[in-house]
């Protein structure tokens, strides 16, 4: 799918900037959007939206379909009259720049489940104190009448927040069920993964199941009034960001977590041992350039026949309910679509694992018949074949380029921007899994760095992540991404991930009053130099 000639930031919800210790889906997240706006940049560019698990990573999430309820906002839950203005104040005041996981969770549960008490006694305090305010006013009538109006006609037709609920729920039951079940016996078996729980619960006893719904429901409720919330809120985040010019680019992991509801409800779609449910093939990559070793990620790979014979409804599924949240998405790991790397089950590194055929066209052209032309944006980095090039520019999906990578191969670099030869591409200074361009810089040798001073021909005052920005957005890629960490010219401790570091990743937060007026001009102005935004009002 071509895509227009734009510019945007990087920046995961979870780094804005916020009083309670998290980034989240209030005002500040609106805020952010006018800061794009004004600066005349269209895309933000978000991590995977999912419930985090292991270390916190957007890329092991518990669900690939579920929102992350860490992300809801307790000022909305607020305006909503579930919780109340004192329990914000008895919120403790957290604005700093990372996040401490464990302690959010720990504030912000408690809150969500005073909320979810208070939905279950009144769905609709709002709506009532409408109807009490109108019931107080003596003398209110029709306009050019004497009659007095009804406060039930002035609210009949507005769905209740139960009737809205009511349908989430069941708009949403194809995977709604199996992961509010999913997560309320997780609240029970905290310390554990899906198949070391009880043998009929691991392996879906049809029994088994329906007791636990009857034991459960309580809290099965409570995980659904919290993605009930979750996707309102987002959902009007982005109709404001949608109505202020800015499209949102979302990111689909090409795998999903093992202790997941995707693989805990539908095991017969990967590659698990019969005995113990344990991955049998292990996702990764191969020893490279980069590590002796390669990367063993645990991930179980998929049974690519068994979803083949289901002419791949689980991903039709997956892409359909992702559409519903972003505009654009990339999907990281795009090379496992024509052959992944399998390692076998009890290796502790990627070394003795082969390569295996994906699915090929085959996969996509089931989605397209499905869904139509993808929105899709593929993550072509690490070892590309002819044959991954040839899946991608089958379909007309733009790759990535990364500037970090452009420097030190020689003139024919494929990431250097004289070599793109296709515009039908996006440019990065760098990635969530790149450090900062001032890090990275820095950790370049002298000799190094002279190459990159070289190829740009000059040296600007404003530090080399302005260098860098300028470059992406000259080139002749159609997109250029840059992380918002370089728009403040922040050093590698400002990094938001280092591959293959189990902790201390995912933390980072957007200090508060950073995003200026200043900066939003700088980004206008290179914008309106470089084609990505016009001159004339934009909206």
């Amino acid at each position: 799918m071509a895509i227009d000639r734009a510019s945007g930031l990087l920046l995961h919800p979870t780094s804005l900037p916020s009083p309670f210790g998290i980034g989240d889906l209030g005002p500040q997240a609106y805020r952010f959007v006018e800061f794009m706006a004004a600066a005349k940049q269209k895309l933000w560019q978000i991590l995977p939206l999912g419930p985090t698990g292991f270390a916190n990573s957007p890329y092991l999430c518990y669900s690939a379909i579920a929102g992350n309820p860490l992300l809801i906002s307790p000022e909305g839950l607020r305006d909503r009259g579930w919780i109340t203005n004192q329990d914000l104040d008895e919120y403790p005041y957290l604005p700093g720049d990372r996040v401490d996981y464990d302690h959010i969770i720990a504030l912000k549960f408690p809150l969500f489940k005073k909320a979810f008490e208070a939905f279950k006694i009144n769905p609709d305090p709002l709506l009532e104190k409408l109807a009490e305010d109108i019931n107080e006013k003596e003398n209110y009538q029709q306009e050019s009448t004497t009659d007095e109006l009804n406060p039930e006609d002035l609210i009949e037709g507005v769905p209740t927040n139960l009737e809205k609920f009511e349908a989430f729920c069941s708009e949403n039951s194809d995977w709604l069920e199996d992961y509010a079940l999913f997560m309320a016996l997780k609240d029970h078996n905290p310390d554990c993964a899906w198949n070391q729980w009880d043998r009929g619960l691991a392996r879906r006893d049809a029994g088994a199941i329906a007791q636990a719904r009857r034991q459960y429901s309580e809290e099965i409720a409570f995980h659904q009034f919290l993605q009930f919330v979750f996707f309102e809120q987002w959902t009007s985040l982005k109709t404001f960001a949608n109505e202020n010019g800015v499209e949102i680019f979302g990111d689909i992991p090409i795998y999903v977590a093992f202790d997941s509801a995707d693989v805990w409800s539908n095991p017969n779609l990967f590659c698990l041992l019969e005995d113990t449910l344990d991955p049998a093939q292990m996702a990764g990559v191969p020893p490279d350039y980069f590590s002796e070793t390669g990367q063993l990620w645990g991930n179980p790979v998929y049974d690519w026949e068994a979803l083949d014979k289901t002419n791949y409804k689980w991903w039709i599924d997956r892409i359909r309910h992702t559409l519903t949240l972003v505009d654009w998405m990339r999907i990281d790991h795009f090379r496992g679509f024509e052959s992944f790397w399998a390692v076998p089950h009890g290796e502790t590194v990627a070394v003795k694992g082969e390569w295996l055929p994906g699915p090929g066209m085959a996969l996509f052209e089931a989605v397209n018949s499905a869904l139509g032309q993808l929105p899709i944006i593929a993550e072509d980095l690490g070892i590309i074949t002819p044959e991954v090039e040839a899946l991608r520019d089958n379909f007309d999906f733009p790759g990535m380029k990364i500037l970090h990578f452009a420097f030190d191969s020689g003139h024919g670099n494929p990431y250097l921007p004289h070599n793109y030869s296709n515009p039908n591409c996006v440019v990065y200074t760098g990635t969530h899994d790149n450090n900062t361009t001032v890090g990275w810089f820095s950790e370049r040798s002298p000799e190094e760095q002279g190459r990159v001073h070289h190829y740009l021909g000059y040296v600007g005052s404003a530090g080399i992540q302005w260098d860098l920005i300028r470059l992406a957005f000259s080139s002749v890629a159609r997109w250029a991404i840059v992380p918002l960490q370089d728009c403040f010219g922040l050093g590698g401790v400002d990094r938001m991930n280092t591959p293959g570091l189990a902790e201390g990743n995912w933390m980072w937060r957007c200090p508060e009053g950073a995003l200026t007026s200043e900066l939003g001009d700088r980004l206008k102005d290179l914008g309106q130099t470089y084609g990505r935004s016009p001159y004339d009002s934009w909206g």
